[in-house]
């Protein structure tokens, strides 16, 4: 039975645990890079992630006794119209980005239609997003003592029905799609997510209550080469958002300890507790799904 309850995004976002779970769940998200490079930097912008998240639901949700549901091309690309996630053009290219480096492969041919290329998810790919999940279920955890995580780890069939109902939801929640301008110059970006988790991971335990917080020892050629960025494009990341005074650099040059203003950090955090929210929301409807014996999957259908 699943214990714990589901907390609204307003409970979550003021929660007292809320900043501890922040660095908590960034830890878990840069570690998922460093054991995938790969396949992080091709969902490290908030444009790819929007993108591996509605393709991965499509796979989850395929019905065995539907012949055009599940994962294709065509799918993906009218959703990524229809929610505004991406052009046609982006779609097709990531999906071939995901093909060529076997984070997808073709699925068994068993539809009636040669039209159709249908594709799943690799061994690899599962892993990764299991294990974001299971990071994201850890940390909700933490708000009430509940058992998310290791019930989930009991029983995966909650993953494979709360996964998709999660993506359904943010792929329509203007929080979570639309970050505010602070932080979405880094999310927008290639690595740029990834840049934000590492400074989210720095925190200190005072950082909310502080209008400046000061990050000692940042340095932008490190972060640069931890996740495979370019320092002109890192630096870029940084300059749009100095401009707009919500962070910055004591020293010249990006020298001596790094400053982020309240603002920047509640920015992140109200986008951050929009996803957490939704997979709470989620895990619980799953949790009742199975509790009543109800066997569909979950999964985006037709539409995610």
């Amino acid at each position: 039975m699943l214990t714990g309850r589901p907390h609204t995004r307003d409970e979550i976002l003021h929660h007292p645990l809320f900043l501890s779970i922040e660095r908590q769940i960034a830890l878990h998200l840069i570690g998922i890079h460093k054991r995938a490079p790969r396949l992080a930097r091709l969902a490290a912008s908030h444009r790819k992630w929007l993108l591996t998240q509605t393709l991965f639901a499509m796979h989850i949700g395929r019905d065995r006794g539907d012949p055009v549901s599940g994962l294709t091309a065509g799918r993906l690309m009218r959703a990524a119209k229809e929610f505004d996630l991406a052009s046609k053009n982006t779609a097709a290219s990531f999906l071939a980005e995901l093909i060529a480096y076997k984070f997808l492969r073709d699925a068994p041919d068993d539809t009636p239609d040669r039209r159709l290329r249908r594709l799943e998810t690799t061994e690899v790919s599962e892993e990764a997003m299991a294990s974001w999940f299971q990071g994201h279920m850890a940390c909700l955890d933490q708000l009430d003592g509940g058992n998310r995580a290791s019930l989930t780890a009991d029983e995966p069939r909650l993953f494979h029905l709360a996964q998709p109902r999660a993506v359904r939801a943010l792929i329509r929640e203007p929080v979570w799609k639309e970050p505010r301008t602070s932080i979405g110059h880094f999310l927008w970006s290639d690595i740029g997510g990834l840049v934000l988790h590492d400074l989210i991971s720095r925190l200190p335990d005072d950082a909310r209550d502080q209008e400046r917080v000061l990050l000692h020892n940042v340095s932008t050629t490190e972060i640069a080469n931890d996740f495979g960025i370019s320092l002109t494009n890192l630096k870029r990341m940084f300059k749009k958002v100095e401009m707009d005074n919500l962070l910055g650099w004591e020293s010249p040059r990006h020298r001596g300890s790094l400053w982020l203003s309240r603002a920047f950090i509640e920015d992140y955090f109200h986008w951050q507790s929009a996803k957490f929210a939704e997979l709470d929301a989620a895990i619980h409807w799953a949790a009742s799904q199975i509790g009543r014996g109800v066997h569909h999957d979950g999964g985006l259908g037709h539409h995610p």
